[in-house]
């Protein structure tokens, strides 16, 4: 097999991994913290990182942007937490992840294997299932009623509900969305897959693509830390409920206000049931007042909470719920509601709501 290399932020480790798999001289190493630039022409890219910190995936990130080609397979082995680890190794592109613990053979044949172009879906890649899979594993890791959830994490999240809106339909994506058994992370990853198809329509490059997934994912954490009697009625709310649940995007700004997140991102959270005429809440808020990534992310949620099943409504099917979203008038941006008609397209049958 050809020239193997290994990123790593433990040159002595790294040079045992290099020793286990027999390359003497057919394996280079890369210290990610290093001076010097990373080699380039690898058949293959192992990474061996202690930890997976924000300044790690960084540097991995940056020197992958050199050494790896279109078709170069990239190993990343998981020190630590491995359901993390596939995470954010996604979101750097790995082909394949492997518990650094792994014994030596199994290590060996997925070295060779990877090397012979034999290569394996990427975690959360591939099939559909097993991206939105993927996705719900991550939108679980943000969904936290104790405190702000990490930056990366939202990020790779992200990153994996984009790639599986740019390989398949969105409304296959509801679909497979639809079987999970909770509804609010139902409905969070619908919201999100329905924005990152709004983004591809709207013709959005990949970083404000993901700007707006990751506001997606995000819009609804202030349910965090509402009531899970509440958040799971099988019925319509009380009005001393309702008034609980309208709540969540104030708390979830709350949430997010010491976690290193953005103005804009901050207003997704707090403004998403915001209408230009002034009409929602929390703050009642008035045409310009309402950036357009808000208004991006209001008329997914609308059409997504609109086709969706709960227990006290049936799912409206498409046509009808984005005639609702046009009926809605001047509470929505005409013009974004107009554009995304393309999306509601899509999503008619054969797409099948979850009860």
């Amino acid at each position: 097999m050809g020239r193997t290399l290994i990123l790593t932020d433990d040159v002595s480790r790294a040079g045992r991994l290099a020793r286990n798999l027999g390359g003497d001289g057919d394996v280079s190493l890369h210290d990610l913290y290093g001076d010097a630039a990373p080699p380039s022409g690898a058949a293959l890219i192992i990474s061996d990182v202690s930890a997976l910190t924000s300044e790690s995936l960084r540097r991995l990130r940056q020197a992958l942007a050199v050494v790896r080609g279109p078709e170069t397979p990239f190993l990343a082995l998981i020190h630590g937490n491995l359901g993390r680890g596939e995470i954010q190794a996604s979101a750097l592109g790995a082909t394949k992840v492997l518990q650094a613990s792994a014994a030596s053979a199994l290590l060996l044949n997925t070295v060779t294997a990877l090397a012979a172009g034999a290569t394996a879906r990427p975690p959360g890649g591939g099939d559909l299932r097993h991206q939105a899979t993927a996705s719900r594993d991550a939108f679980v890791a943000i969904f936290r009623a104790d405190g702000a959830p990490a930056l990366a994490t939202v990020e790779s999240g992200a990153v994996l509900v984009n790639r599986a809106i740019r390989d398949a339909k969105v409304r296959d994506w509801l679909d497979v969305v639809a079987s999970f058994d909770d509804a609010t992370h139902r409905h969070c990853l619908s919201v999100a897959g329905l924005a990152a198809d709004f983004a591809r329509t709207l013709g959005l490059n990949d970083v404000d693509s993901r700007y707006l997934i990751k506001g997606a994912l995000l819009h609804d954490i202030g349910k965090a830390k509402i009531p899970r009697a509440i958040l799971n009625k099988p019925g319509p709310l009380t009005p001393e409920e309702r008034c609980e649940m309208d709540r969540h995007p104030a708390i979830g700004h709350a949430m997010l206000l010491n976690g290193h997140y953005d103005a804009l991102t901050l207003s997704v959270v707090r403004s998403h049931h915001e209408y230009l005429d002034g009409s929602g809440y929390p703050d009642g808020l008035r045409g310009q007042e309402i950036p357009d990534l808000v208004r991006l992310i209001t008329i997914s949620d609308i059409f997504a909470a609109l086709i969706e099943a709960r227990p006290y409504k049936a799912p409206k099917p498409a046509h009808e719920a984005y005639a609702i979203l046009k009926a809605m008038g001047a509470k929505l941006d005409t013009d974004l509601v107009r554009a995304f008609g393309a999306v509601a397209t899509a999503c008619e049958m054969p797409y099948r709501a979850s009860a």
